[in-house]
Order: C-alpha cells, then structure tokens, then sequence
C-alpha cells in the first residue's frame, strides 16, 4: 500500500516511482529543476528592492500616462498601452520611458528610437482604431 494520497499521485506531485518503501529517491532532472527554481525566485531582500523601486517610479508613470492622455485624448488603458509597447519596441525599461517622456517638459528630447517608436504606437492606437 502506497503512503502518497491519490491525489498527490494524480496531480503529478509525486510519481508512484518516487515512493519506495518509505524512501523517496531521487527523479531523473530533479537537482537541475531545483538549481533553476533556485535562480529565479529572488531572496526576500531582493523582492523588497524590486518592490521598494516600483513604489519609487509609479508616480513618474502614473504622470507620463497623464501626458499621452493630454497629447492624443484618449483613456488611461491606451495611453498605458502606448507606453508599454514603447517599451517593449525599444527594449527600454518602462520607468525609463515615462521619465525621458517627463523631461520633455523641460525641454530634453526623446531619443530618436523613442520618439518613433512612440509615435508608431499613437498610430497602432488611433481613436479612428477605437479606444
């Protein structure tokens, strides 16, 4: 009689060949799966840094989506979407987009990859396309 509960068993947790009279051996790929698990979760320090820099760059966000509302009215879901496809089209951290953007209302300019990768977004989200 097997000591793993059927639904462990059939959720995939522990295979029936991982329970061997009471002792557990180890599965093929098991130390790489765990090195790996290992590498992507971040310490807790770590997430409370991640943390603490997302609370500190939402407000410059919060006021460069303010700012595509004004230049091309539209509601605060598209203008997000105009940031992040930014973002994503010129592999630039959002919070850096939204400071450049910032900026510009002190006369800096956006860096020419930025400023068409923009306005190809604007295009992409027109109000003639639907908000």
């Amino acid at each position: 009689m097997s000591t793993v509960p059927g639904y462990v068993r059939a959720a995939g947790a522990v295979g029936s060949s991982a329970v061997c009279r009471g002792k557990r051996r180890r599965e093929p790929g098991a130390s790489e799966r765990g090195a790996r698990l290992a590498a992507e979760t971040a310490s807790p320090a770590e997430e409370l840094a991640q943390l603490r820099e997302a609370m500190a760059s939402r407000p410059v966000i919060d006021q460069a989506r303010g700012m595509v509302m004004a230049m091309v009215p539209c509601p605060a879901e598209a203008a997000w979407e105009v940031l992040v496809e930014t973002s994503q089209h010129t592999n630039t951290k959002l919070r850096d987009i939204a400071s450049r953007l910032v900026a510009t209302t002190e006369g800096r300019r956006l860096p020419p990859e930025v400023e068409k990768a923009m306005a190809a977004a604007f295009r992409r989200h027109r109000p003639d396309r639907g908000w």
